[in-house]
């Protein structure tokens, strides 16, 4: 019987590509959107769906220069919402509650030219008010895990795909401006849209629970990334050292060009093994991935 799955938050540029990949894939779910933007969404009945798929939320914060009441909001939405919707979907007798959180719960990007690899022994350490609302979110409903109601806890790096939001449209557009970029060594994790919705297609057929780390088959090298986004449109990009000084002294500085410089040379990535499912969800390589979001 087809599984019957309810995405609680409406237009969100992941749930909305989920619903266009499994539309592409022959619909291998049914799928119903859940507006979670008022309260209205506490009166709609949960009951019948095998699983939620949380997408709602704040992303891309300016941390730098929130207020106080824009903080709240974070944590009204990141994390109160999550748990209201989970403890109602529990009690709605839904087995299955999928929340998207996020690798912001580790910290920051590692500064220029330092490393950051997080591990299977690394612990959770948000540097803002965006990771913590993640975190305390997670916190909220892992206690809910049971038998007959199992939590996946989503911890994707960079998300990126066709149009998407946050830096990649940012290395886009440099892409297809820029004759010259910094060619400068660094290391991220990235994942594809296609590739995260495989995976979650994945957690729901295989009813999993528990914490996962999604993210493409190879590591992104920022320069690199920027170079075949230009090759998908036939423009050629030179990639020089010369300007590396001037980047490497941004992030030396620090301020807001200097977090900018970190967010995008700065490195950032899971162990490969901490990825690692027993069925292969990464189904586009990285070169794929840029021809598909740039055709």
């Amino acid at each position: 019987m087809m599984k019957r799955v309810l995405i609680t938050g409406a237009n969100s540029y992941i749930g909305t590509s989920f619903e266009e990949w499994n539309n592409e894939q022959g619909q291998m779910f049914s799928i119903d959107t859940l507006d979670m933007r008022s309260d209205a969404w506490q009166e709609y009945d949960f009951r019948g769906y095998d699983a939620i798929f949380h997408v709602a939320g704040i992303a891309h914060a300016d941390v730098g220069n929130a207020t106080e009441e824009q903080k709240a909001l974070y944590y009204k939405v990141n994390t109160d919402l999550t748990i209201a919707c989970a403890k109602k979907a529990k009690a709605d007798g839904v087995g299955q509650f999928i929340f998207m959180s996020s690798m912001i719960v580790y910290g920051a990007s590692g500064k220029l030219g330092k490393s950051r690899r997080i591990t299977a022994d690394t612990q959770p350490d948000p540097e803002n008010f965006y990771g913590d609302s993640k975190l305390k979110a997670e916190e909220g409903i892992r206690v809910l895990n049971d038998e007959t109601f199992k939590v996946v806890i989503l911890r994707p790096p960079m998300i990126y795909g066709k149009g998407s939001k946050g830096n990649y449209p940012i290395l886009a557009k440099m892409a297809a401006k820029l004759p010259a970029f910094p060619n400068i060594q660094n290391e991220r994790s990235m994942l594809y849209v296609g590739n995260l919705c495989k995976f979650v297609s994945l957690l729901l057929r295989n009813e999993e629970q528990g914490t996962f780390f999604p993210q493409n088959a190879e590591y992104v090298q920022t320069s690199r990334m920027v170079q075949m986004i230009a090759t998908a449109h036939h423009k050629k990009i030179h990639l020089t050292k010369l300007f590396n000084p001037a980047v490497i002294l941004l992030s030396k500085i620090g301020g807001k060009f200097g977090r900018l410089a970190d967010k995008a040379f700065g490195n950032m990535s899971y162990d490969m093994q901490m990825s690692v499912y027993p069925q292969e969800y990464r189904v586009y390589s990285l070169e794929e991935s840029i021809q598909r979001t740039e055709q």
